[in-house]
């Protein structure tokens, strides 16, 4: 069984760190994203998810990473201006980070083996990958990157 992940620190966007703990009690999402990609676009189906199950204790982190083709070239806040006026993006945005590798960020490394994608790999493929967390902390299911935001809300009651 897994670790709830309440025991990670975060940098958000604006560099402040963040404990994880802070989401403690919620349902959370957790996406890898990027501003280029062509899966970007679900970033409406994850500000539309945010609105609607945010009051009922559901919310969204978003790390970006610029390990699958070059497609988050931005920095932080180049980053940050593309969610705000693309997108609406009101959820949180973290730091850029990488989700895999020596230097992927100690999150990811625990998301990754708390729930392993096709045939059990580790490694996240690309870009929009999503973790599903329930309101122990636990990750209870990896989504691949083609998956829709709008596919989640069933997954997302249930826990809520």
């Amino acid at each position: 069984m897994s670790q709830p992940i309440y025991d990670h620190e975060v940098a958000l966007n604006n560099g402040e760190l963040k404990s994880l703990k802070d989401y403690e009690g919620q349902v959370i999402l957790i996406v890898n994203t990027a501003s280029k990609c062509g899966f970007t676009p679900q970033y409406d189906g994850l500000q539309a998810l945010y609105d609607e199950y945010k009051d009922k204790g559901f919310t969204i982190l978003a790390f970006p990473c610029d390990q699958f083709g070059h497609q988050e070239p931005g920095d932080d806040n180049e980053i940050q201006q593309f969610c705000s006026l693309n997108f609406n993006v009101s959820f949180p945005l973290f730091k850029k980070i990488e989700v895999n590798g020596e230097n992927a960020s100690p999150l990811f490394n625990q998301l990754k083996a708390d729930a392993p994608g096709l045939l059990g790999s580790k490694g996240i493929k690309w870009n929009f990958t999503k973790f599903l967390v329930n309101r122990d902390g636990k990750t209870v299911e990896r989504f691949a990157p083609a998956t829709k935001p709008e596919a989640l809300k069933r997954k997302i009651e249930e826990l809520l």
